[in-house]
């Protein structure tokens, strides 16, 4: 058994995937780097993929499928799996050599354990290549540093400081063992990534160093604020998705986090709001109202604690007056913590 596989999906990467699986490489020979093509046909994606596998036919492989979108590939990863432990680095991002090497030491001591820590959390860099500008995102202040342990040793997060995807490597039968299968054809899928499986975590693990590099600034990429909007549709998929898959509180017993998760879907919740209110038309309002909607029918008990949030509560004010309000007060959001 590989120590971790590393998911690579690509689509139309060849300009910088490069980068992305050199990063990988410096980790070890005991690792997996699965690069997932998925359908790539606008550049020589699939022939680097081959090369890379062809370089490195020990470590490497390529996969090739039909166009799914990143949860088809993550996905496909996922079910091609060996290693231990799983982890997804997109194609435009890299991790950093100093800080991998210091996680392949702790998974690395988990392969002989009778029972491998489940999660395993690392800080991730905001990489604003066309401004000069980086911002480390890590979690001191709310998880114990260098040893194992479980939820009731969690502090409170930030709003800057919720796991994504860039932060988390999983137990790769602990993912299996949830039946997670993210939608296809869709964005924003590492949002229930990150959510979805949290129940099923018992004991984490927090690495203190910056890991994860996650280029933002790329035209057309999907955290871009025009983009957002014009694929709200998907960002309500995976709200939906997410509060038909955990039933808050019922499916989480551990208070600390369900406090957690329901931060996270108010988060989630606070994000449909605001832009179906910067497009401002009829239809987003329907939109806006439906959410809710679907919110209190399918998951009732949490439809209340969400709906109170600060975040819903002042993104959510009404009138033309609370529409600019609740905007203002996102794009401040936005200059404070760093995010898009």
């Amino acid at each position: 058994m590989k120590t971790v596989t590393f998911a690579v999906p690509c689509y139309n990467s060849a300009a910088y995937m490069d980068t992305c699986i050199e990063s990988l490489l410096t980790c070890g020979d005991d690792i997996e780097i699965l690069i997932v093509d998925d359908g790539s046909f606008k550049d020589d994606t699939a022939a680097k993929a081959d090369e890379w596998q062809a370089r490195f036919p020990h470590i490497v492989r390529a996969i090739h499928q039909n166009n799914g979108g990143h949860g088809a590939a993550v996905n496909t990863g996922l079910a091609n799996a060996s290693g231990l432990y799983f982890k997804v680095v997109d194609s435009d991002d890299w991790i950093d050599e100093q800080a991998a090497g210091k996680l392949m030491a702790y998974l690395r001591s988990q392969a002989a354990a009778c029972d491998p820590t489940d999660l395993v959390v690392a800080n991730y860099v905001y990489e604003k290549v066309h401004e000069n500008t980086r911002t480390a995102i890590g979690y001191r202040n709310v998880f114990p540093v260098g040893r194992r342990f479980g939820w009731d040793e969690v502090g409170r997060f930030m709003p800057s400081q919720y796991l994504l995807m860039h932060s988390v490597t999983y137990r790769t039968e602990l993912l299996r063992e949830t039946k997670l299968q993210l939608p296809e054809h869709c964005f924003y899928v590492d949002n229930i990534f990150v959510y979805v499986p949290l129940p099923f975590v018992d004991s984490i693990y927090y690495l203190d160093e910056d890991l994860y590099r996650y280029y933002i600034g790329r035209e057309g990429q999907s955290v871009n604020e025009d983009v957002m909007m014009s694929r709200i549709d998907q960002q309500l998929r995976i709200t939906r998705f997410m509060i038909d898959a955990v039933s808050l509180p019922d499916d989480v017993p551990q208070p600390k986090l369900r406090r957690y998760m329901q931060s996270y879907l108010s988060m989630m919740m606070c994000i449909c709001t605001i832009f179906l209110r910067m497009i401002n038309t009829p239809e987003a309002e329907v939109n806006r109202a439906g959410i809710w909607a679907y919110l209190r029918e399918h998951n009732p008990r949490a439809y209340g604690p969400v709906r109170r949030a600060v975040v819903n509560v002042s993104t959510g004010l009404p009138g033309e007056w609370g529409r600019r309000v609740g905007i203002a007060g996102y794009h401040l959001a936005q200059r404070i913590f760093k995010f898009n």
